[in-house]
């Protein structure tokens, strides 16, 4: 995640590296900028145990004044083994109206029957 985009996430606070797993020993949901332990994000695909659930229904309101998962998730850390796994590949953030709509573009261009006619109204929008 590029440094000046860390406020829009959850970013995690690294621990020990193996390859492409880290070790978690904090997550900050929407850190003020300038402040993130590091540039790693989480993006919203997550294995969890049930006991978060229970965490959630309790309803805390956190960054933005929204009930957050991650702000949960952080509350397990020390009493549940967290980590995370880096990737290289696309990613888009339909949290945003834009990239949502990038998403949903780059979705139809990968479909063989839809690829040509997204790309002509794409050229007739240009």
């Amino acid at each position: 995640m590029p440094a000046e985009h860390t406020h829009r996430y959850g970013i995690v606070d690294p621990g020990r590296t193996e390859g492409a797993v880290t070790e978690v020993k904090r997550m900050i949901e929407k850190p003020a900028q300038g402040t993130a332990p590091s540039r790693l994000a989480c993006v919203g695909r997550y294995i969890l145990q049930p006991d978060v659930f229970e965490l959630i229904e309790k309803g805390e309101r956190g960054a933005g004044g929204e009930i957050q998962l991650t702000d949960a998730m952080a509350q397990l850390i020390g009493r549940q083994p967290f980590h995370a796994r880096t990737f290289k590949g696309e990613r888009h953030d339909c949290g945003d109206n834009a990239g949502f709509i990038q998403a949903n573009i780059a979705l139809a261009l990968e479909r063989p029957e839809l690829a040509e006619s997204i790309k002509a109204y794409i050229r007739g929008l240009i």
